[in-house]
């Protein structure tokens, strides 16, 4: 863990959505109080029932949100992108995480002590309206996306979970998706089995809407890939 009064200097233009919000004294505070945090892949940056402490925001990697349910099986809620805000909503709740959350490579956050956060807030109604439009978006999200995973079909499902990774990570410069997920996460992702999930691969593989090389997922038609999503 390290101290970020050098490092947060050089990550500040990366935070330029709360920074720019910040008085000069409030900048100060948060340079002392925060600190930037490495995490290896698959290493876990908080567990459900913790006691929220943190505002965090991806820097650097890719990292997922995630919930345990019936017999073991793992939901992937959603997946973070770089600078993104998350970890903050049970603290406003006042209740523990009810998610977990894990680095899915190599990552590279900052965390901002709540209460650091909370003083800010109450002198700043400008950081205010940044953090309620944030979870109102969230919110938005969330509603969206538990009915597609309730209603949509499994080539709905799949197609929305590819897009939203293309949104989210982009596209490398031959068309595969910047993010390599194993079938499991896809499938979690997807709210399926790992079966469903091969199997309507291989279905999208066959239409020539993608290609699969491992992990690899290259895109050869989004608009059809768009479409299938929306139509579900």
């Amino acid at each position: 863990m390290s101290i970020i009064n050098d490092e947060i200097f050089d990550y500040s233009t990366s935070l330029h959505e709360v920074w720019r919000l910040l008085s000069d004294q409030e900048r100060d505070l948060l340079r002392s109080n925060a600190h930037v945090q490495h995490y290896r892949r698959n290493q876990q940056i908080y567990a459900e029932g913790e006691q929220p402490a943190y505002l965090m925001c991806l820097l650097k990697g890719k990292v997922k949100i995630y919930k345990e349910g019936i017999g073991g099986r793992s939901q992937i809620i959603r997946m973070i992108r770089p600078i993104q805000y998350f970890a903050y909503r049970a603290y406003f709740a006042q209740e523990d995480y009810l998610t977990d959350a894990a680095a899915f490579e190599a990552s590279t956050v900052c965390l901002i002590p709540m209460k650091i956060v909370t003083e800010i807030m109450r002198h700043n109604y400008d950081i205010c309206k940044f953090f309620i439009r944030q979870l109102s978006i969230d919110l938005g999200i969330a509603d969206e996306r538990t009915v597609n995973l309730t209603q949509k079909h499994i080539r709905g499902r799949l197609a929305e979970a590819l897009i939203s990774l293309i949104d989210s990570y982009g596209l490398e410069d031959d068309n595969t998706i910047n993010i390599y997920l194993a079938r499991e996460d896809l499938a979690s992702l997807s709210n399926m089995t790992t079966s469903n999930a091969i199997r309507t691969l291989s279905m999208f593989v066959n239409e020539r809407i993608i290609v699969l090389d491992g992990r690899k997922i290259k895109v050869l038609d989004e608009e059809r890939l768009r479409k299938v999503s929306k139509l579900g």
